[in-house]
């Protein structure tokens, strides 16, 4: 069924928009043939430069004399998902590109039944500096406010041995120094950690029969570039490049040498890590996969649609399994010039809306929350680690602005753990309080960072994974909200507490949309749910100590707020809020991600009102971007709903790949797209509440489907349905089988008596 979703192009494409994602490990490839050549753009997770822009690694051509590609006929292009690599052919000959899963190394091997010449150019735009002006400074953390003007360094690029090398090194002032200093850190500077001083990053490209052939000037859609030649010394019938890349904070020489160890390890080895790489995505599709079908012609099957895409968005997550850092919301790896996501934009390819380093809560979750279900726990630790890592940064935050412990997190976060210096904004009133942003939409906004607390725990809670290397970041988290709002307390009055001995969250948000927020409910939801599981799923790891602060805090903690709206129970967004800055809906956090309403649970009814008949969560409902209504439908059990926001959602992008959604409210690809979507299916086919597994919560009886997804208590579940029925039902552990409950068909008033 997984090669059903293989994509295969019979025709050349006309520019990189047209483009098909390739990776594995931390590699991200855009690959597509133009006029007869053969193009990639290559990328890498964490290659930031001084002023964190997300560079590109560059671009190579490969031409070939005679060409196999000038006829119009018999040309393919095919992504093979099952083995994680891409088939280029025409004419008896064939290309194979596969990036090795376990070793920084692209492959590109050639076959042909005759002798063919091939000249595999290195293309590159930073051969020289570059100065961003305006919108294309959204790509670094500066956005529109740098100061000064800026410049984009160029590479080190130089033929060597026979191959090219390639290489930025990043210069001693960076946008760390710059934000340290713009947000009063300076007293702390030298325990930072910074993630960005002496970085190198780049690489080695060569071939056992090329040697070098020259340099040439072009020009690609905008931007000028260099190329650099290696050529074929004798055509033949098989032909193999390779790309061997290395990043490292060190010094240059140890860069250097670390590059040489690569690639002399590396000899003779490509055979067995092909095998490698294949036996990775084999295992990879089978921990998990979501196959859909409503009728025979797939063509124009919107549901066959959803299955297709949400296999073809996992392939991409899966390609930066193994990065040093996440992967990022606006475009992942697989961005390309930017004129073809804004005509406006003429920009260079290393082009991104929102930045490069700057790692943005909200958006970044949705990209990780379905790896849960999914079963791919080895591709969250980048994104949980990454937090971990700046535990110390966000500590000192707190304790240089307000003399309190706890770990302060904002919601747009730059790779070294402070605000992104645009959105602190440099115009600030002299007497602002420095910990704090000077934003309308992200001032207050602290309490994102519980999301990834979340994903901290369900690592034990579905794989059994031991987790003590997370649960004092996660009470450093928490902390932060008592002492914080007990310090702002007492900044007005006598009092930390209220009345009922309760936190006060004021100022707060709920998310970036109710502002001035007085105890917003996703905050609550966010406090209740961290500080349970916590103490349920680490407690017996705990000192007496720590166990004892998080049972006193959760005496701490307010409870949620309630209204009414034509004499409907519902939940608020907050007791009370000033303003709404944005379109989210956290009103409706409590039901996802927190969980406290859902198919199965108490008061499944308040939820469902507030789905109804909140105005807000009526005006803001859409399919977009990292919008989440297919989300809510889903947990609540609403299959006619969730049936259309997931349609809607998953349904193929505008581009050549049908994945490459976007640009949303972000970028394209949009992950957050891709990722919400994928949450919005999981939730339709799979829901848990105490103990029980619910089967088809909000799936439509009428559409096909075969999935395996994970469960809490190393629980996995393969179920196919097919014409109404269920065919197979595995149960992993056999045991977890009684817990099963099949909701399919079942009326909205039946799922609201379950509990």
């Amino acid at each position: 069924m997984l090669d059903d979703y293989n994509q295969v192009w019979n025709t050349q494409s006309s520019n990189s928009s047209e483009s098909m994602p390739l990776g594995g490990g931390d590699i991200g490839m855009n690959v597509w043939v133009e006029k007869g050549d053969l193009y990639f753009y290559f990328s890498r997770s964490g290659t930031f430069d001084e002023h964190n822009t997300l560079l590109k690694l560059g671009r190579v051509k490969v031409t070939l004399t005679p060409n196999p590609f000038e006829g119009k006929e018999g040309f393919y292009q095919e992504l093979k998902l099952k083995d994680g690599y891409v088939l280029v052919g025409q004419n008896d000959t064939k290309i194979k590109l596969w990036v090795d899963v376990f070793k920084p190394i692209i492959h590109v091997d050639l076959e042909s039944k005759t002798s063919i010449k091939m000249t595999a150019s290195y293309e590159s735009w930073r051969y020289q500096n570059r100065y961003p002006k305006g919108k294309e400074n959204n790509a670094n953390s500066y956005k529109w406010a740098p100061q000064g003007e800026l410049i984009m360094y160029k590479d080190s690029i130089a033929f060597e041995n026979n191959g090219i090398k390639f290489y930025h090194r990043n210069r001693e002032n960076t946008v760390f120094d710059v934000a340290v200093k713009q947000q009063k850190m300076e007293s702390v500077k030298d325990q930072m950690l910074n993630p960005i001083a002496n970085l190198t990053f780049g690489g080695f490209i060569k071939g056992d029969n090329l040697k070098p052939d020259g340099t040439y000037l072009g020009k690609y859609e905008d931007t000028d570039f260099k190329g650099f030649n290696l050529t074929s010394i004798k055509p033949s019938k098989k032909h193999a490049l390779e790309i061997y890349l290395n990043t490292d904070q060190s010094d240059f020489s140890t860069w250097n040498n670390g590059l040489k160890n690569l690639i002399s390890a590396n000899k003779n080895t490509a055979k067995q890590a092909e095998k490698n790489t294949q036996k990775w995505w084999n295992n990879f599709w089978n921990r998990s996969f979501i196959f859909t079908q409503k009728n025979q012609s797939n063509a124009k099957d919107s549901v066959y649609q959803i299955g297709q895409n949400y296999q073809l968005f996992r392939y991409m997550l899966g390609c930066n399994a193994y990065g040093k850092y996440p992967t990022k919301f606006n475009g992942g790896l697989f961005t390309v010039d930017p004129v073809y996501t804004n005509k406006d934009l003429n920009f260079a390819p290393d082009f991104r809306n929102w930045g490069g380093g700057t790692m943005t809560a909200q958006n970044q979750r949705l990209v990780y929350f379905p790896m849960v279900k999914s079963g791919d726990f080895d591709m969250m630790k980048s994104q949980l680690d990454y937090y971990v890592s700046l535990q110390k940064n966000a500590e000192l935050r707190s304790e240089v602005y307000w003399k309190h412990n706890g770990a302060s997190f904002t919601e747009q976060l730059e790779n070294f753990g402070l605000p992104n210096p645009a959105e602190y904004e440099w115009k600030r009133p002299a007497d602002y309080d420095p910990g704090m942003e000077y934003n309308a939409w992200l001032e207050y906004e602290w309490d994102t960072v519980l999301e990834f607390c979340q994903m901290m725990l369900q690592q034990k809670e579905y794989a059994g994974e031991d987790i003590q290397k997370y649960n004092q970041f996660i009470i450093s988290c928490l902390r932060f909200f008592d002492e914080h709002y007990q310090y702002l307390a007492k900044q007005r009055g006598r009092k930390a507490l209220d009345g009922n001995g309760k936190l006060i969250l004021f100022p707060g948000s709920g998310a970036e949309t109710y502002k001035m927020a007085n105890n917003a409910n996703s905050t609550i939801s966010a406090l209740q749910v961290i500080t349970e599981s916590l103490l349920n799923l680490s407690g017996n790891q705990l000192s007496k100590e720590d166990s004892e602060y998080l049972k006193a805090f959760q005496t701490r903690i307010p409870p949620l707020n309630f209204g009414q709206i034509e004499n409907h129970k519902v939940l608020l967004p907050a007791k009370t809020w000033e303003r709404v800055n944005n379109s989210e809906v956290p009103q409706l956090y409590p039901v996802y991600p927190w969980g406290i309403y859902g198919v199965g649970k108490p008061d499944l009814e308040t939820a469902l009102n507030t789905w109804k008949y909140d105005p807000d969560a009526l005006k803001f409902r859409s399919h977009i971007g990292w919008k989440q209504d297919n989300i809510f439908s889903a947990r609540l059990g609403l299959t006619d709903e969730a049936a259309k926001y997931n349609t809607m959602k998953m349904a193929n992008s505008e581009r050549r790949f049908p994945a490459f959604w976007g640009p949303g409210f972000d970028w394209v690809p949009d992950h957050n797209w891709g990722g919400s979507g994928m949450i919005g299916m999981q939730e339709m086919l799979l829901q848990e509440a105490d103990g029980k597994i619910y089967l088809f919560p909000a799936w439509p009886k009428e559409w096909n489907v075969h999935f395996k997804l994970h469960a809490k208590q190393n629980t996995t579940i393969e179920a196919e349905l097919v014409n109404g029925e269920l065919k197979v039902l595995k149960v992993i552990p056999e045991e977890r089988k009684k817990d099963i409950i099949n909701l399919l068909g079942k009326s909205e008033a039946e799922k609201t008596k379950l509990n």
